[in-house]
């Protein structure tokens, strides 16, 4: 939680008569949620003991407000409402703060792999517990599903108690991933603006040097992650491509290859609405109306099977390349006009 902000939490003691004939004190807490869990920024997730003191709490209230699990304890001092996202809690019991796919996740740009926490520690963290229980020190504990981040931050006063920032996350995802996957991360963050172009020099000045030729690879026209990546695959492997093409009649497509293959990326959902699977197949016949091919690839293939995805690519390409017009006129007039050249950034 940021300086200066409390949870609004307050208190209804009542006294009930027990079948013992003794009075006992029931607590109950009721919540203003805005701003402790349903704030837009999310920044009051995690509340310390001293804001609930200052809230008017007594110690035994917090006590039993823990003991009811109105609360969590998440470490000494630490305090959380059940329901808490996982990845919060083991990075604060931990003694630290989400970063790295973690914090991307948290803040809102492409995270390739999520699953496990990571967790940047500061160089003077003391007292480091177990992800899972806060009684286990750090050292004593197995470490599976947590990755630490030692490394010093951009900026430490940046993002929340409980998340590193978007610059730090940035710069830790480049050190920590796949060069694919950091790249994503680059494109997706930029165009969220979740960072901006300025904060790029800074970012790569924080990482080693084998990692900064990434930067001439950033396009930050992309909608998602597996945009990022596809594109990225194809461009590697010696391609002509563009993304968010807009064609007429059709509209914007994700990807254009050598000026005949289409490429759209599906997203991590499973499903999809028959209303998306009319519009995908109407936008496939506009296309071959068109004589352009379609490819249409799920996103586990671009993420797991990338060689699989860069073969069919190829074998669509030496199709255009034996008869379309398209392809032809590419490859011997350069660039369609529709296509618009990279920012360099």
């Amino acid at each position: 939680m940021r300086h200066g902000e409390l949870c609004n939490v307050l208190k209804v003691l009542s006294t009930d008569s027990s079948s013992h004939g003794h009075s006992a004190c029931r607590f109950t807490t009721i919540m203003d949620m805005n701003p402790f869990l349903k704030s837009p920024t999310r920044e009051c997730r995690i509340v310390s003991r001293q804001d609930l003191l200052s809230s008017g709490m007594r110690p035994e209230h917090i006590t039993a407000a823990v003991r009811s699990n109105t609360i969590i304890r998440v470490r000494r001092d630490h305090y959380a409402l059940p329901g808490t996202d996982r990845h919060t809690l083991e990075a604060v019991r931990v003694g630290g703060r989400e970063a790295c796919v973690s914090a991307a996740r948290e803040i809102g740009f492409f995270a390739f792999d999520s699953q496990f926490t990571h967790v940047h520690i500061p160089r003077e963290g003391s007292r480091l517990r177990s992800p899972h229980r806060r009684q286990v020190p750090l050292a004593a504990a197995p470490r599976y599903g947590v990755e630490l981040h030692w490394w010093p931050l951009i900026d430490a006063s940046d993002g929340t108690e409980y998340c590193v920032g978007a610059r730090d996350a940035v710069a830790q995802i480049i050190r920590c991933q796949e060069p694919r996957f950091a790249l994503a991360a680059l494109d997706t963050a930029l165009h969220e603006h979740k960072i901006e172009a300025s904060d790029l020099g800074e970012i790569f000045a924080s990482v080693p040097e084998i990692y900064r030729d990434l930067r001439a690879r950033i396009d930050a026209r992309v909608d998602a992650g597996q945009e990022s990546v596809v594109r990225d695959l194809f461009r590697s492997a010696g391609y002509r491509c563009d993304i968010q093409v807009y064609i007429d009649g059709v509209g914007r497509v994700d990807v254009l290859v050598e000026g005949c293959v289409v490429v759209e990326a599906d997203s991590q959902s499973h499903h999809k609405a028959w209303e998306e699977h009319i519009r995908d197949r109407t936008r496939d016949r506009l296309l071959a109306s068109l004589d352009y091919l379609t490819l249409r690839v799920l996103y586990q293939d671009i993420m797991f099977d990338p060689q699989g995805v860069l073969l069919a690519l190829q074998k669509l390409i030496h199709i255009c390349r034996q008869g379309s017009p398209r392809a032809l006129t590419f490859v011997t007039g350069g660039p369609s006009s529709c296509i618009t050249p990279a920012k360099s950034w």
